[in-house]
């Protein structure tokens, strides 16, 4: 929190009350003067940490909000057979990532004073508060670690057991992703453009709400774990010359989520300032501009990216496969913004709309180069969370504006910005090392975990339980009530592409 001091000195008071007689009175006024004074500064110091820590606190709440949308995302992109399951993980991500991250994972990520590579204080919370951070800060980040282990959920969907659910999220939240939100976040963190000195390329990493530390390292987490456990059952078959949409059950369930996580993004992206009470001006009171200010420059440049590759969305995919898609709008929509969480406190609006127009054709792009490597993700969340986080991260590094960077970052005035704002390349090139560390971390901790998961025949339900379905195999029962007569006229294979149709003869529940 940013605040000025009313100051005030009894000496330079003292002739300007006496008049040059009683000085003694004087002085006691004097006295009496500033101490009210210094009162009166304390009480603003007060009420700017209570500003600032109620904004984060509300921030943290809007970001938590996002848990239930990506709950209804995921359940309305799988089949009806498998909603409990998905609810379920998601239910899990939230819970198991709120006990390690008390643990451990706050710790690894801010426990300075530490090295460039891991934090190592503050394990389970011990001395809480600090000047530095209050508790609406560790909520904050408890919040962004499980949106994390969230996404990538959603890649694993539909064929995975349910205990190597709760291996990963712990393991995610509890390790992997502290240390890398650590390395970019934490004011010791060896790319962190927070640092005192030698900063990356004299600039460190731009990763403002987390393109990269949250949406890649959940993507790439997602794209290992459906690539050692193999595509859906039918997903993919040799005598078919294109892969089949194993459509999910609820196009109302994904536009609901959708929303919910738009409305929750106004915590994720603006809420990653922290603090709100912080004027630009010179002095107090002399500037209606200040960080309030940049607080809803990045709620508009959200918002532009997100819209603009929604539309991009819409049109691109009637060109491609002549129909209008909901459900490809609202993957479209999001993965905008996934694009712009990295620089939306530090661009233009107007560049917030080519980061959205890309970012479209990005996740279409990858979208069919999963199909004809075979590459099964239900929710396309390794494209849009990996692909369109990594595009993120290269535009900040091309469209940072000088002037936002300077006010939000401090430090040298001439620090790098975005190469096509005549920043020159080296905020790019951090950029790009943060992309190949992220990418190397990642694949070797969760790639490895997920490996030894299906060696140990702990990843992957057999595919009896997988034709059925997950919720009457490892659940109990279904979501939904049916009625025997519905069961037995197939109400519950209703849909596009029936896998029954083609894989052992089963019944199956879409």
């Amino acid at each position: 929190m940013a605040s000025s001091t009313i100051s005030c000195n009894a000496t330079d008071l003292i002739p300007l009350l006496s008049g040059g007689a009683n000085a003694t009175a004087a002085a006691a006024a004097a006295e009496f003067i500033c101490a009210r004074f210094e009162t009166v500064s304390g009480k603003f110091t007060d009420a700017g940490y209570a500003i600032d820590n109620t904004y984060l606190l509300f921030s943290a709440y809007l970001v938590f909000s996002m848990q239930l949308g990506f709950a209804m995302l995921c359940a309305g992109s799988v089949r009806a057979k498998n909603t409990m399951n998905i609810m379920l993980t998601n239910v899990i991500d939230a819970a198991a990532g709120g006990l390690f991250y008390y643990l451990f994972g706050f710790a690894f990520a801010y426990g300075a004073p530490s090295n460039g590579f891991i934090g190592k204080h503050f394990f389970g919370m011990s001395d809480f508060p600090k000047p530095t951070f209050d508790y609406p800060f560790f909520l904050y980040q408890w919040t962004f670690a499980i949106a994390a282990a969230g996404i990538t959920s959603g890649s694993i969907a539909e064929r995975t057991q349910f205990v190597a659910y709760l291996i990963y999220s712990s393991f995610l939240t509890g390790l992997v992703y502290p240390i890398v939100s650590h390395w970019f976040w934490s004011s010791d963190g060896w790319a962190s453009p927070a640092r005192s000195d030698n900063l990356l390329f004299q600039s460190g990493v731009i990763d403002f709400a987390g393109s990269g530390v949250v949406h890649m390292v959940g993507g790439i987490a997602g794209l290992w774990g459906a690539l050692i456990e193999g595509p859906r059952i039918g997903r993919f078959e040799q005598q078919r010359s294109k892969p089949l949409t194993l459509r999910g059950h609820s196009a109302t369930l994904v536009v609901l989520g959708t929303f919910l996580l738009w409305f929750g993004w106004y915590g994720f992206n603006p809420g990653s300032f922290a603090i709100i009470f912080k004027s630009y001006g010179t002095s107090p009171g002399s500037s209606f501009y200040g960080q309030w200010s940049a607080v809803g420059r990045t709620a508009v440049t959200t918002t532009l990216a997100g819209c603009t590759a929604a539309l991009t969305t819409l049109f691109g995919k009637r060109l491609i496969d002549g129909y209008w898609n909901v459900t490809d709008v609202c993957n479209g929509l999001l993965g905008g913004f996934a694009a712009i969480t990295s620089g939306c406190s530090v661009v233009e609006p107007w560049a917030a709309v080519i980061c959205g127009f890309v970012a479209a054709w990005v996740l279409m792009g990858f979208n069919k180069l999963a199909d004809k490597l075979r590459y099964d993700d239900p929710l396309e969340a390794a494209q849009l969370h990996g692909g369109c986080g990594a595009w993120g991260i290269i535009f900040t590094g091309l469209f940072a504006d000088k002037t936002y960077v300077s006010e939000i970052y401090g430090g040298d005035p001439n620090r790098p910005f975005g190469l096509l704002m005549g920043g020159g390349g080296r905020l790019l090139a951090a950029h790009v090392v943060q992309i190949l560390v992220i990418t190397g971390w990642v694949s070797l901790t969760m790639g490895t975990l997920f490996f030894v998961l299906h060696k140990l025949k702990l990843l992957r339900i057999p595919s009896e339980d997988e034709v059925a379905g997950m919720d009457p195999t490892s659940h109990g029962g279904l979501a939904y009530m049916y009625t025997e007569e519905e069961i037995r006229n197939g109400i519950m294979v209703r849909g596009v592409g029936r896998e029954e149709d083609h894989v052992h003869g089963h019944v199956g529940v879409l």
